[in-house]
């Protein structure tokens, strides 16, 4: 059998094959009214397509778990009951398919606030619609970004509440896997870094207590999570400071300390990304550029791993996993070119893949 569509379980849940789609923000929700922030038909059509197209996990983009926390104000949420319900319809689609769905649990911290991408991603004022940002510090992301507010402990303790009410709806909405979102240079990857984290209180400073959010978030998503079912963690592996010949950043030898905390705390596998904190370091992209971080995390802790990062094509992707250096590949741009990718692997790899039977005269 070919490694990419061998099973994987973690817990007592199995996901069919190691091709999980990443999350990717499509900032197509309602932004005003009853409707902000709950998933509609292209939600539903974007992440259906992949569960039809062979896709082991599927795996919402990052859905806010407060009005806040979003990136823009067409982000998804689940802060509510009407997103909760609106996610169910989904949920039950993909698993009706033979996959797995999962949610990335996010708050976008100091990123928070601007326009779409193809608007150009700038700020949003307070004048404009938009909110003053949240952060550990008042440490704006670059030149062109507002100064955001720097939370009081209490305001810290109310997000980790958040957390676990997202946690709670997304479990009630159908979802079987919980991804906390910790990564990309977003709140929780803000208290992590000492690039944007100058707090001096139990929050900041030493290595212990920048994880301390992320392990406060981790206990509470756990708490509401089905003790059955698995938790992940993404992380950026590296602010990309020490391969630029910098100090001050996340490394990825405190990802490597952090995945062990993680472990203790019931985390299931940890999504290696990387970058996303820093404006202003050197990215070297290349296929499989993130690779050798999630294969450091495997080779030096117990937690498996997932790989992302330019992983285009099957052959690249089965090698991933043959030589032990992930447990499971997340495709993100390749599955928006090809949403049944999955099913052109199958084909090359010659491995037989269940069609639905509305497909099956393609197969012959």
């Amino acid at each position: 059998m070919s490694a990419l569509f061998e099973p994987l379980t973690l817990r007592s849940l199995t996901i069919p094959n190691r091709i999980w789609m990443a999350p990717m923000c499509q900032y197509s929700a309602a932004t005003e009214g009853p409707g902000t922030g709950v998933p509609d038909d292209w939600h539903f059509a974007h992440l259906a397509s992949r569960a039809v197209g062979g896709t082991g996990l599927i795996l919402t983009e990052a859905t806010a778990v407060a009005p806040e926390g979003r990136i823009s104000r067409a982000d998804l949420g689940i802060w509510n009951e009407r997103q909760q319900q609106a996610f169910g319809r989904i949920t039950r689609f993909i698993r009706d398919q033979g996959a797995v769905a999962g949610i990335q649990l996010a708050h976008s911290g100091r990123k928070a606030s601007t326009q779409p991408p193809w608007l150009g991603g700038g700020a949003v004022s307070e004048e404009a619609g938009g909110w003053r940002p949240l952060a550990p510090s008042p440490v704006p992301f670059d030149d062109r970004s507002p100064q955001p507010h720097q939370l009081t402990p209490n305001q810290i303790t109310g997000i980790v509440e958040q957390f676990a009410a997202a946690a709670r709806r997304a479990r009630d909405a159908g979802f079987q896997v919980a991804e906390v979102h910790g990564a990309h240079g977003y709140l929780v990857h803000e208290f992590l870094s000492p690039h944007s984290n100058h707090r001096t209180d139990a929050y900041g400073g030493s290595f212990e207590n920048r994880i301390r959010f992320a392990l406060d978030v981790v206990d509470a998503v756990r708490a509401q999570w089905p003790d059955d079912l698995p938790v992940l963690f993404r992380v950026s592996a590296t602010d990309w400071f020490a391969e630029n010949g910098r100090d001050g950043g996340w490394t990825a030898e405190d990802t490597v300390r952090l995945a062990k905390e993680l472990l203790v705390h019931g985390v299931d596998l940890l999504d290696v990304s990387s970058g996303g904190n820093a404006a202003d370091v050197r990215i070297p992209a290349g296929p499989g550029y993130q690779v050798p971080f999630a294969a450091q995390v495997k080779a030096e802790t117990d937690l498996p791993v997932a790989a992302v990062g330019l992983i285009t094509e099957p052959r690249q992707a089965e090698e991933i996993l043959e030589r032990g250096e992930a447990d499971a590949v997340l495709l993100g741009r390749e599955l928006l070119r090809d949403p049944y990718w999955a099913r052109r692997a199958a084909r090359e790899l010659g491995h037989d893949a269940a069609v639905p039977p509305q497909y099956a005269r393609a197969t012959l």
